[in-house]
């Protein structure tokens, strides 16, 4: 026991907490992603077996993803996200033009080796760390139009607008996270304004000209008017409702072989039919963790970058989970958002892992600032100690 505790010291560095958030979510997610896939197996001739082991090395995939990201200092990141948004330009326009459908959106675009890449999950990391540069940076000149509000206003703009074209759910969501990123950044309410403005206008634009538009409409009518819940919806509330306080146990849901994208889209849904409303409240309470440890790690931080970065993330992160549950549970349109460390999907898993990564690295840097600083405390206390002895 004390060996693993060693390990863990070495190998596990940063908030602990945030480990264990993370180590359940993943749990949690290979039992219910292993249960909710008999009918895609059968669909494509595979192996039930064959989609676990492809879900678990994937969810491998994401912690790897983590780790390196936590032992890397996050100030790096910072330059990193420049060369990161301008790549992210012609990802996003390709994905548009060129992108294939998979779970009937067109948000994915092939790469060797590799397989499916969804790119909004790429831009949008790079838009917070830059986002989170921009204003540590400019916290002297805050208010400067042409310095600070028309690089924000710009990359915010482009970045949302574009993931908007093919997913106006995640650029709704980016546009909340960076509104927030500039109020802790202490950017004025007037100029928050201007982002909102911004954001309509960038919206308004995807909705004519994007390939997600009239879904979008179509499924905020059909929430807002409440006369015919579509399939998706009528089914998940099914799922949450007779899975009572106790669940049907692992394995015994009905809805994952009625549902679409069981493993996916609605994988809470599976979750609060087999584990019933204890497995769903555990699910919620391990996301408000992961957010409270992140603004803890925010607020501890010394630096301004590392600050908004963890806060920025972590409020992303979590804003997701919630909008997918919700979703579940009929508090709101149907989105596609998966659910993060949970849902089976690559890109997802893997660019959550990074940002979480990134959170950890934050709280692990301002830990080894405090420990680099003890001994130097120590040896001022002893150099004192010497001086009374020898008086």
């Amino acid at each position: 026991m004390i060996r693993v505790k060693e390990w863990a010291d070495k190998n596990l560095q940063g908030d602990k907490v945030i480990w264990a958030v993370v180590f359940a979510l993943t749990l949690i997610s290979i039992l219910v992603v292993y249960s909710s896939i008999g009918t895609l197996a059968y669909k494509r001739s595979m192996s039930p077996e064959r989609y676990l082991l492809n879900h678990t090395l994937t969810v491998m995939a994401g912690l790897a993803a983590m780790w390196f990201a936590h032992k890397v200092d996050y100030r790096y990141y910072s330059k990193l996200s420049k060369y990161a948004l301008w790549i992210s330009i012609p990802l996003l326009i390709y994905t548009f033009t060129n992108g294939v459908s998979l779970n009937d959106a067109a948000r994915w675009i092939k790469v060797p080796f590799v397989g499916s890449f969804q790119p909004s999950d790429f831009a949008s990391l790079a838009l917070i760390v830059n986002l989170a540069s921009m204003l540590s940076k400019r916290q002297q000149n805050i208010d400067d139009i042409k310095e600070s509000l028309i690089p924000i206003l710009f990359w915010c703009g482009v970045i949302c607008g574009l993931i908007a074209l093919t997913n106006l759910s995640t650029a709704g969501l980016l546009l909340l996270t960076c509104m927030l990123i500039m109020f802790i950044g202490r950017v004025p309410t007037k100029y928050l304004a201007m982002l909102v403005f911004v954001g309509i206008l960038f919206g308004s634009l995807a909705v004519v000209f994007g390939s997600r538009g009239e879904t979008a409409k179509n499924r905020i009518m059909s929430f807002v008017n409440g006369s015919e819940l579509p399939f998706q919806a009528k089914h998940a509330r099914i799922a949450v409702a007779t899975g009572g306080v106790t669940g049907k146990g692992p394995g015994n849901s009905d809805q994952r072989n009625i549902l679409p994208h069981p493993y996916s889209d609605f994988v809470y849904a599976i979750v609060i039919e087999e584990y019933g409303m204890i497995g769903g409240v555990v699910v919620i309470i391990l996301y408000l963790v992961l957010l409270h440890r992140g603004m803890k790690a925010s607020y501890n931080s010394e630096r301004a970058f590392g600050g908004l970065l963890s806060a920025g993330l972590s409020f992303d992160l979590v804003c997701q989970a919630m909008v997918n549950m919700g979703v579940v549970v009929g508090l709101g349109p149907i989105t596609g958002q998966p659910l993060p460390l949970v849902s089976m999907g690559g890109t997802s898993m893997v660019f959550t892992g990074l940002s979480i990564g990134i959170i950890l690295s934050v709280s692990r840097g301002e830990q080894d600032q405090a420990y680099e600083q003890k001994p130097a405390s120590e040896a001022r206390e002893n150099k004192n100690m010497a001086t009374a002895k020898a008086a």
